[in-house]
């Protein structure tokens, strides 16, 4: 396991949930932290009680990661305080649920650009500063939905695959430059992600039916940041489900996955 003290990460979507979670772990492991999230009274909150409990140095940044210019942005606060990121902790996201054709065009655009584009940017902002140090992690939390097609989570699902692959091509690349990437597929957690799917049926699909805790999650993260390995599924059983996909034709997977989520109200 690495020594997380006198490091500072940086944790997006660190307000509630996995983020808030895997701030608790690294406060407790010796961390300094950097909170980014839209809604800063929460993040306020939860950096008054890490600095008190632990006596951390937490700084809070709020900021809506669908603007264009949130990385730069958040890049130059965190400069203009004479800080630095060891370990950044791109775990903001969140999911659209049901048919495509029904999901507002804006909504998904937001979803690319959070799921996708401020990870990417986060990422390009911190990777020089590490390189200069020949030190640095980076954990990008994916999903298990991230190794196949999901109908009625089609974009979602899209994106964590785009941030899986996306880590474990920065993982090849940066081996023997001191930079650690890696990805975190977890299952379904029980966080708000379910409650703003928007339909409370799907609690009662097999997807969503049996959920982990964000703490578990949490745990996995920070062996993940000890790891060597680019890939880390949360779960036996979801790690064999993961690696079977692979197998089975690409019609079959897509089919079983949309009729698994399929929404109540949508017939065949």
């Amino acid at each position: 396991m690495m020594t997380f003290k006198n490091k500072t990460a940086l944790v997006t979507g660190a307000s509630s949930g996995i983020g808030k979670a895997i701030a608790e772990k690294l406060a407790a492991a010796g961390c300094d932290l950097i909170l980014v999230a839209r809604n800063e009274a929460a993040l306020q909150k939860l950096a008054t009680t890490l600095q008190n409990q632990y006596g951390n140095i937490v700084l809070v940044i709020a900021a809506d990661l669908t603007h264009p210019q949130c990385a730069p942005n958040i890049y130059q606060q965190i400069v203009s305080k004479n800080r630095r990121v060891d370990i950044l902790i791109n775990n903001a996201g969140f999911g659209t649920y049901g048919p495509f054709e029904s999901i507002p065009a804006q909504k998904e655009q937001d979803e690319i650009a959070v799921n996708i584009s401020a990870l990417v940017s986060l990422t390009h902002a911190f990777i020089p500063g590490m390189l200069s140090r020949h030190s640095g992690k980076v954990l990008n939390i994916a999903s298990t939905a991230a190794f196949q097609p999901v109908g009625f989570l089609s974009v979602y699902a899209a994106t964590k695959a785009f941030v899986l692959s996306f880590s474990e091509a920065l993982w090849a690349e940066y081996q023997g430059r001191g930079i650690h990437v890696a990805a975190l597929c977890p299952p379904a957690v029980n966080t708000g992600f379910i409650d703003k799917l928007g339909d409370p049926a799907i609690t009662k699909t097999s997807t969503f039916a049996n959920t982990i805790t964000p703490e578990a999650v949490a745990v996995a993260a920070l062996k993940a940041l000890s790891s060597s390995q680019p890939t880390h599924i949360v779960g036996l059983k979801n790690w064999l489900m993961a690696h079977s996909v692979r197998l089975a034709p690409r019609s079959l997977v897509a089919r079983s996955a949309a009729n698994k989520l399929r929404p109540t109200i949508i017939s065949r």
